[in-house]
C-alpha cells in the first residue's frame, strides 16, 4: 500500500517539472489546496440531501400549486399475479405474438391485456409533481451557484484575461471562495449519485452517470493539482445555461407553453454559445496551449484536458437532441423532452395498440419533461 500511495502521488504525475509536493507545502500566507479538503464533500453531499428534501416539501410543493401543477389520475392495473410476474420478469413491452400467448392463459382479450400493461406502465411513471420538485430543486442550486461563481471570479484577472490562469502555476494560493465554490458543487454533483435511484430516469440516464462521474473526477484532480482557476471557469460555464433548462422545465411541467417555449429557445442558443464555443475554443484551448509556455507537458496536463474533451463529447450528443427539439419547436411538434417518456392513452384505438405492440415497444419521444 505504502509502494502504490507513493507511485500515486508521484509528483511527475500531478506535477510539471521541476516541482515537486514539497514545494506546496502553507508558508508565509499562502495556502494550498489539499486532498483533506475534500473530505468534507460526503458531509456537505448528505446535507444538501437534506436540503432537498424541506426544500421540496416547504417551497417547490407551494411554488407547483401556485402554478397549476397537479398529477395526472390514472386508473391502476387490476391485481393479477400472471401479468405481474410477467412484467417484472419479461417485458414491460411485450409483443404482439407475446399478448397472444398471455391472452390463451387467461381467457382475456387482446384489449384487455393490452390495456393492462399500458396501465401498468403509467403506474410505474414519476408524476409531474415528482418532476417539478427535482426540476425546482435543481434551478434553484444552479442559480445560487451561477451567483456564486460570478461572485468569486468577477474581480478577478484570469475572468478576463486566460493567459493570466497560469501566472506562477502551480504555485497558485487557495481563495476562501475557490475553497467554497468547489466545496458546495462537488456536493452537489455527489448528492445526485446518491438520489440517482429515486431521481426521474430518462433516456440519457447513463450519459447522465458518465458526466457526474466525470465532472466529480475533472474537479477532484483540478484540485489535487491545483488547476483550481480553471476548474471554477468551467463549473461557471456549466451551470449557466442548466439555470434556463431546469426553468423550462418548471414551466413546462405547469403547462405555461409560450413562456417554456421562450425560455428554451434562450436555453439553446446560450447551450450552444457556452458549451460548443465558449468550453473547447476559449476553455480548452487555454488549458492545451498556454501552458505550455510555462512547462513541458506531464501527465496531469494530458489526463486534465482529456477528461474535459470528454465533457465535450456528453456536449455534443445533448446538444443533438436539442437540436431535435428545436427542429420539433419550428414544424409545432414540440412537446416536452426528447429524454423523456410518454404517457400512454390508457384507452387508445385498437389501430394504435396494434401499431404500437407489432413494433415491441410502447415508449414515446417525449412527456413533458
Amino acid at each position: 500500500m505504502t509502494m502504490l500511495s507513493e507511485w500515486f502521488w508521484w509528483d511527475r504525475l500531478w506535477l510539471p517539472r521541476p516541482v515537486t509536493w514539497a514545494d506546496l507545502q502553507d508558508s508565509e500566507g499562502r495556502v494550498y489546496a489539499r486532498v483533506s479538503h475534500l473530505y468534507i464533500i460526503l458531509p456537505v453531499a448528505v446535507l444538501l440531501l437534506g436540503l432537498r428534501a424541506f426544500y421540496e416539501r416547504l417551497i417547490a410543493v407551494p411554488l407547483a400549486e401556485a402554478l397549476g401543477v397537479k398529477d395526472k389520475i390514472h386508473k391502476r392495473a387490476s391485481h393479477n399475479p400472471v401479468l405481474e410476474k410477467y412484467y417484472k420478469t419479461h417485458s414491460k413491452h411485450p409483443t404482439q405474438a407475446n399478448i397472444k400467448g398471455v391472452c390463451k392463459k387467461l381467457g382475456w382479450s387482446e384489449r384487455q391485456v393490452e390495456r393492462w400493461f399500458r396501465r401498468r406502465r403509467n403506474q410505474d411513471r414519476p408524476g409531474v409533481l415528482k418532476k417539478f420538485k427535482e426540476a425546482s430543486w435543481r434551478f434553484a442550486f444552479y442559480l445560487c451557484s451561477s451567483f456564486g461563481g460570478v461572485l468569486a471570479l468577477h474581480d478577478k484577472p484570469w475572468f478576463y484575461d486566460l493567459r493570466e490562469m497560469w501566472a506562477g502555476f502551480p504555485k497558485q494560493s487557495l481563495l476562501d471562495s475557490q475553497y467554497w465554490y468547489y466545496i458546495i458543487e462537488m456536493s452537489f454533483y455527489g448528492s445526485l449519485l446518491f438520489s440517482v435511484a429515486a431521481d426521474v430516469k430518462r433516456k440519457d440516464f447513463k450519459e447522465q452517470l458518465v458526466h457526474h462521474w466525470a465532472t466529480l473526477t475533472l474537479l477532484s484532480f483540478s484540485w489535487c493539482a491545483n488547476y483550481i482557476r480553471i476548474g471554477t471557469l468551467v463549473m461557471l460555464v456549466h451551470d449557466t445555461s442548466d439555470v434556463l433548462l431546469e426553468s423550462a422545465k418548471m414551466f413546462n411541467y405547469a403547462g405555461w407553453e409560450t413562456t417554456c417555449n421562450s425560455i428554451f429557445v434562450v436555453f439553446a442558443l446560450v447551450f450552444m454559445v457556452t458549451r460548443l464555443i465558449i468550453f473547447p475554443f476559449w476553455l480548452i484551448h487555454c488549458t492545451w496551449v498556454y501552458p505550455l509556455d510555462q512547462f513541458e507537458p506531464f501527465f496531469g496536463y494530458y489526463f486534465f484536458n482529456v477528461m474535459l474533451v470528454v465533457l465535450l463529447l456528453l456536449h455534443v450528443f445533448w446538444a443533438s437532441l436539442i437540436l431535435r427539439m428545436v427542429k420539433k419547436f419550428i414544424f409545432g411538434k414540440l412537446k416536452g423532452d426528447e429524454r423523456s417518456d410518454e404517457e400512454e392513452d390508457e384507452e387508445g384505438s385498437e389501430e394504435d395498440y396494434t401499431h404500437t405492440y407489432s413494433n415491441g415497444s410502447g415508449n414515446g419521444l417525449s412527456n413533458g419533461h
